[in-house]
């Protein structure tokens, strides 16, 4: 009966060892998911940033046909910079400074949300139907045009390989 017992001495050490490397590695993929899970987590946040900033630009543009139609808000170059066109207190802005002041909050806005962000706006006036001036279309719904924006940014990912991917969001809708 003593001999039976020396031979099973180092026999629950090396289960133990075992049970320990498998748990480890069962605690390193678990690790890795909640990675890729908090990347998702984090590119899904940035996709709805820029669908808010696009739909919150949108709702700019519906709030001033005029200056959307007279070719205010078209730029391929966003963000822009400057300083803030000044309004005279009685007369208010005119609607080519308030496109000037919704380009410059924007702008800001797509600093300030999405990393690396670029965005452009192209609006065309539908070809068909009768000659509008610039002035009738903030009476006249539904305006005939439709205007494409497109909104990118830089989304870092180590599922990828690690780099930077471009991301883009592009959209056409009538203001």
């Amino acid at each position: 009966m003593r001999m039976r017992l020396r031979s099973q001495r180092g026999l629950t050490l090396i289960e133990v060892l075992i049970a320990v490397l498998i748990f480890s590695l069962g605690l390193i993929g678990l690790a890795g998911l909640m990675i890729v899970s908090t990347q998702a987590n984090h590119g899904a946040y940035l996709r709805t940033q820029a669908s808010f900033l696009a739909n919150a630009m949108a709702d700019r543009m519906r709030a001033n046909p005029a200056a959307v139609w007279a070719g205010s808000y078209d730029s391929s170059a966003y963000p822009i910079t400057g300083t803030l066109p000044a309004c005279a207190s009685a007369a208010g802005c005119s609607p080519a400074q308030v496109a000037q002041r919704d380009q410059m909050h924007w702008s800001q806005q797509l600093v300030q949300f999405l990393p690396a962000a670029a965005a452009a706006i192209a609006c065309t006036p539908a070809a068909a139907g009768p000659a509008v001036s610039a002035t009738q279309y903030a009476y006249r719904p539904p305006y005939s045009g439709t205007c494409s924006m497109t909104v990118t940014w830089t989304e870092s990912s180590l599922v990828r390989g690690g780099g930077a991917a471009p991301q883009t969001f592009a959209w056409v809708f009538q203001p």
